[in-house]
């Protein structure tokens, strides 16, 4: 398995909305990581004089940083302790930052391809994003190369402005190519 193959993993079922945001389960997220990749680890940044703290402050607000080791290539995803609403919290507590760490193992297994099309949009306004997972799927399940044309043409038209997402139906759009040549 492979990075590209994580990314056609529809996660939706495991996933719950809070707040208009949707996250994902970190404990079935590390399940399927270590699934794709066996040898899959995964670590928190100690700071510190003594490193003996998983985060850094920010003013009165911590950053935890996360790192995710995956078909040999480490990815680091730093992630601010919020709260329900997504606000950084000042001097937040253990369960917070806890709740920070799993939090950011979970995005960075996304960044590793497993359910990285939920956080496609994140950065957009909020009511500007898009749901991303139709349009993956009318690319994949193409019949043949004038089917993948079009619907190319429709995700470009739609996404164009999403480039996070532009990109994963991009790269849908090149495997179904290959495979269609094949």
């Amino acid at each position: 398995m492979s990075a590209l193959d994580l990314l056609k993993i529809n996660v939706n079922d495991h996933t719950e909305k809070k707040n208009g945001l949707t996250y994902l389960s970190w404990a079935w997220a590390w399940q399927e990581a270590i699934k794709a990749d066996p040898a899959a680890t995964w670590e928190v940044k100690m700071f510190g004089p003594n490193f003996d703290r998983p985060y850094v402050d920010i003013g009165e607000t911590k950053m935890v940083f996360v790192e995710v080791t995956m078909f040999g290539k480490t990815l680091t995803c730093p992630l601010p302790v919020l709260d329900h609403r997504n606000k950084a919290i000042p001097n937040p507590c253990a369960f917070a930052v806890n709740t920070a760490i799993v939090r950011g193992l979970t995005k960075c297994v996304g960044m590793h391809g497993l359910g990285l099309y939920i956080y496609a949009g994140e950065d957009l306004p909020e009511g500007d994003t898009h749901d991303v997972t139709p349009i993956i799927k009318a690319l994949e399940e193409s019949k043949d190369v004038a089917t993948l044309q079009t619907n190319w043409k429709t995700a470009y038209q739609a996404l164009q402005s999403l480039p996070d997402a532009l990109k994963l139906a991009n790269q849908a759009k090149d495997k179904r190519k290959l495979e269609l040549a094949a």
